[in-house]
Protein backbone atom coordinates (compact mmCIF):
# COMPACT_ATOMS: atom_id res chain seq x y z
CA UNK A 1 0.00 0.00 0.00
CA UNK A 2 1.31 3.43 -1.15
CA UNK A 3 2.06 5.83 1.77
CA UNK A 4 -1.00 8.46 2.22
CA UNK A 5 -1.56 12.11 2.59
CA UNK A 6 -2.33 12.52 6.19
CA UNK A 7 -3.28 16.00 5.61
CA UNK A 8 -5.47 14.51 3.06
CA UNK A 9 -6.98 11.74 4.58
CA UNK A 10 -7.51 13.86 7.55
CA UNK A 11 -9.51 16.23 4.80
CA UNK A 12 -11.62 13.34 3.80
CA UNK A 13 -12.69 12.56 6.62
CA UNK A 14 -13.39 15.41 8.37
CA UNK A 15 -13.81 18.04 4.92
CA UNK A 16 -13.82 21.96 5.02
CA UNK A 17 -17.00 22.58 5.11
CA UNK A 18 -17.91 20.78 8.55
CA UNK A 19 -14.62 22.36 9.99
CA UNK A 20 -16.34 25.64 11.45
CA UNK A 21 -18.52 24.00 13.73
CA UNK A 22 -15.29 23.06 15.11
CA UNK A 23 -14.53 26.37 16.82
CA UNK A 24 -18.49 27.29 17.13
CA UNK A 25 -19.23 23.93 19.72
CA UNK A 26 -15.83 25.00 21.61
CA UNK A 27 -16.65 28.48 22.56
CA UNK A 28 -20.39 27.25 23.22
CA UNK A 29 -18.91 24.84 25.57
CA UNK A 30 -16.59 27.19 27.33
CA UNK A 31 -19.00 30.22 28.04
CA UNK A 32 -21.17 27.07 29.88
CA UNK A 33 -18.58 25.83 31.77
CA UNK A 34 -18.19 29.46 32.67
CA UNK A 35 -22.22 30.27 33.30
CA UNK A 36 -21.53 26.67 35.48
CA UNK A 37 -18.38 28.02 37.48
CA UNK A 38 -20.24 31.69 38.34
CA UNK A 39 -23.66 29.78 39.33
CA UNK A 40 -22.21 27.38 41.75
CA UNK A 41 -20.29 29.30 44.93
CA UNK A 42 -18.85 25.19 45.62
CA UNK A 43 -17.03 25.50 41.90
CA UNK A 44 -15.43 28.93 42.79
CA UNK A 45 -12.78 28.36 46.10
CA UNK A 46 -9.53 27.85 44.93
CA UNK A 47 -9.46 23.99 44.69
CA UNK A 48 -12.14 23.92 42.36
CA UNK A 49 -10.75 27.05 40.35
CA UNK A 50 -7.59 24.81 39.93
CA UNK A 51 -9.56 22.03 38.42
CA UNK A 52 -12.04 23.56 36.07
CA UNK A 53 -10.83 22.12 33.12
CA UNK A 54 -12.45 19.38 34.55
CA UNK A 55 -15.82 21.62 33.92
CA UNK A 56 -14.41 22.19 30.65
CA UNK A 57 -14.30 18.85 29.54
CA UNK A 58 -17.68 18.07 30.12
CA UNK A 59 -18.82 20.83 28.52
CA UNK A 60 -16.93 20.05 25.69
CA UNK A 61 -17.85 16.55 25.49
CA UNK A 62 -21.85 17.45 25.75
CA UNK A 63 -21.26 20.28 23.26
CA UNK A 64 -20.12 17.47 20.70
CA UNK A 65 -22.35 14.71 21.83
CA UNK A 66 -25.14 17.28 20.93
CA UNK A 67 -23.20 18.58 18.03
CA UNK A 68 -23.72 14.47 16.42
CA UNK A 69 -27.69 14.05 17.83
CA UNK A 70 -28.82 17.23 16.29
CA UNK A 71 -27.61 15.99 13.04
CA UNK A 72 -25.11 19.16 12.69
CA UNK A 73 -22.48 16.42 12.24
CA UNK A 74 -23.40 13.63 10.11
CA UNK A 75 -20.93 11.93 12.08
CA UNK A 76 -21.69 9.03 15.27
CA UNK A 77 -19.70 8.25 18.89
CA UNK A 78 -19.28 6.04 21.67
CA UNK A 79 -18.65 6.28 24.79
CA UNK A 80 -15.03 4.38 25.72
CA UNK A 81 -13.82 2.81 29.14
CA UNK A 82 -9.89 3.98 29.59
CA UNK A 83 -7.57 1.21 30.19
CA UNK A 84 -7.68 1.43 33.30
CA UNK A 85 -11.62 1.18 34.24
CA UNK A 86 -12.05 4.80 36.04
CA UNK A 87 -14.13 6.45 33.79
CA UNK A 88 -15.11 6.92 29.75
CA UNK A 89 -14.30 9.14 27.05
CA UNK A 90 -16.00 10.67 24.15
CA UNK A 91 -14.54 8.79 21.08
CA UNK A 92 -16.37 10.58 17.70
CA UNK A 93 -16.71 7.83 14.94
CA UNK A 94 -16.31 9.33 11.09
CA UNK A 95 -16.11 7.03 8.07
CA UNK A 96 -13.02 5.16 8.39
CA UNK A 97 -11.51 6.67 10.99
CA UNK A 98 -12.33 8.08 15.05
CA UNK A 99 -11.66 11.08 16.83
CA UNK A 100 -10.91 11.79 21.09
CA UNK A 101 -10.75 15.03 22.46
CA UNK A 102 -8.16 16.64 24.79
CA UNK A 103 -6.93 19.80 26.73
CA UNK A 104 -3.57 20.55 25.91
CA UNK A 105 -1.28 23.57 27.29
CA UNK A 106 1.24 23.76 24.25
CA UNK A 107 -0.68 23.02 20.97
CA UNK A 108 2.91 21.71 19.56
CA UNK A 109 2.68 18.45 21.96
CA UNK A 110 0.25 15.05 22.41
CA UNK A 111 -1.86 15.08 25.17
CA UNK A 112 -0.39 13.08 28.26
CA UNK A 113 0.62 9.95 27.70
CA UNK A 114 -1.82 7.29 28.54
CA UNK A 115 -2.47 3.83 27.66
CA UNK A 116 -5.35 4.55 25.66
CA UNK A 117 -4.39 7.52 23.26
CA UNK A 118 -0.87 5.14 23.04
CA UNK A 119 -2.84 2.36 21.93
CA UNK A 120 -5.02 4.81 19.25
CA UNK A 121 -1.96 6.99 17.94
CA UNK A 122 -0.54 3.18 17.17
CA UNK A 123 -3.08 2.33 14.42
CA UNK A 124 -1.48 5.28 12.36
CA UNK A 125 2.23 3.92 12.66
CA UNK A 126 2.03 2.04 8.98
CA UNK A 127 0.57 5.15 7.03
CA UNK A 128 0.37 8.80 7.02
CA UNK A 129 3.91 9.90 5.29
CA UNK A 130 6.00 7.59 7.36
CA UNK A 131 8.09 5.49 4.72
CA UNK A 132 10.29 4.00 7.69
CA UNK A 133 7.28 1.49 8.32
CA UNK A 134 6.62 0.79 4.82
CA UNK A 135 7.54 -2.79 5.18
CA UNK A 136 4.25 -2.88 7.87
CA UNK A 137 1.67 -1.30 5.90
CA UNK A 138 -1.26 -3.69 7.77
CA UNK A 139 -4.41 -2.21 9.07
CA UNK A 140 -4.56 -2.98 12.84
CA UNK A 141 -7.43 -0.42 13.82
CA UNK A 142 -9.20 2.86 12.84
CA UNK A 143 -6.54 5.54 12.17
CA UNK A 144 -7.28 8.10 14.63
CA UNK A 145 -7.42 11.57 14.87
CA UNK A 146 -6.68 14.26 17.99
CA UNK A 147 -8.73 17.34 18.04
CA UNK A 148 -6.91 19.54 21.09
CA UNK A 149 -7.99 22.79 22.73
CA UNK A 150 -6.80 25.96 24.66
CA UNK A 151 -6.59 24.57 28.31
CA UNK A 152 -7.70 27.28 30.40
CA UNK A 153 -7.96 29.78 27.95
CA UNK A 154 -9.59 29.05 23.99
CA UNK A 155 -6.82 30.50 22.36
CA UNK A 156 -6.51 27.61 19.99
CA UNK A 157 -8.01 24.23 18.65
CA UNK A 158 -6.37 21.95 16.25
CA UNK A 159 -6.94 18.28 14.19
CA UNK A 160 -3.85 16.43 14.52
CA UNK A 161 -2.98 13.22 13.04
CA UNK A 162 -0.69 12.13 16.21
CA UNK A 163 2.78 10.22 15.58
CA UNK A 164 3.02 6.63 16.99
CA UNK A 165 5.64 8.14 19.24
CA UNK A 166 4.21 10.22 21.53
CA UNK A 167 7.47 12.93 21.76
CA UNK A 168 7.27 13.86 18.21
CA UNK A 169 4.13 14.76 18.31
CA UNK A 170 1.90 14.95 15.49
CA UNK A 171 2.41 13.95 11.78
CA UNK A 172 -0.22 16.41 10.79
CA UNK A 173 -1.57 19.35 12.31
CA UNK A 174 -4.04 22.05 11.01
CA UNK A 175 -3.89 25.88 11.39
CA UNK A 176 -5.56 27.15 14.32
CA UNK A 177 -9.02 26.31 13.84
CA UNK A 178 -10.32 29.24 15.99
CA UNK A 179 -8.95 31.38 13.21
CA UNK A 180 -11.54 30.13 11.01
CA UNK A 181 -14.22 32.20 9.04
CA UNK A 182 -17.93 30.93 10.40
CA UNK A 183 -18.40 29.31 7.03
CA UNK A 184 -16.15 28.34 4.41
CA UNK A 185 -17.27 28.19 0.81
CA UNK A 186 -15.35 25.60 -1.17
CA UNK A 187 -15.30 26.56 -4.91
CA UNK A 188 -14.01 27.95 -8.21
CA UNK A 189 -12.29 30.60 -6.00
CA UNK A 190 -10.87 28.53 -4.04
CA UNK A 191 -6.98 28.94 -3.51
CA UNK A 192 -5.83 25.70 -1.80
CA UNK A 193 -3.62 23.28 -3.18
CA UNK A 194 -4.68 20.91 -5.78
CA UNK A 195 -5.45 17.13 -4.24
CA UNK A 196 -2.90 15.28 -5.82
CA UNK A 197 -4.63 12.17 -8.08
CA UNK A 198 -2.23 9.87 -5.93
CA UNK A 199 -3.18 11.34 -2.73
CA UNK A 200 -6.83 10.03 -3.54
CA UNK A 201 -5.66 6.67 -5.04
CA UNK A 202 -3.98 5.68 -1.75
CA UNK A 203 -6.73 6.99 0.43
CA UNK A 204 -9.36 5.15 -1.34
CA UNK A 205 -7.23 2.25 -1.18
CA UNK A 206 -6.48 2.83 2.58
CA UNK A 207 -10.18 3.13 3.13
CA UNK A 208 -10.63 -0.62 1.35
CA UNK A 209 -7.89 -1.84 3.24
CA UNK A 210 -10.42 -0.42 6.58
CA UNK A 211 -13.28 -1.98 5.49
CA UNK A 212 -11.58 -5.35 5.28
CA UNK A 213 -10.44 -5.01 8.81
CA UNK A 214 -13.54 -4.27 9.88
CA UNK A 215 -15.39 -7.34 8.28
CA UNK A 216 -12.89 -9.46 9.70
CA UNK A 217 -13.04 -8.21 13.24
CA UNK A 218 -17.09 -7.24 13.53
CA UNK A 219 -16.26 -3.16 13.96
Amino acid sequence: MDTVSAEHFLLDQIPMARRPSIPTTLRTAYAAADVVIAGEPILQIESARDNRGRIVQWAVDFAFKRLIDTEEWPFAYRWRSFAKPTGRYLEIRFSHSAMSISQVADARKQPRDVVFRGNARLNNEPFFDLPEFADEREVRGLPHFLLVHGYQELSFAHLGVPHSQHRRGYIYRTPNLMWMPHEIVVGPGDDRPAIEDTDIDATMTLKDEIEKWRRDHDE
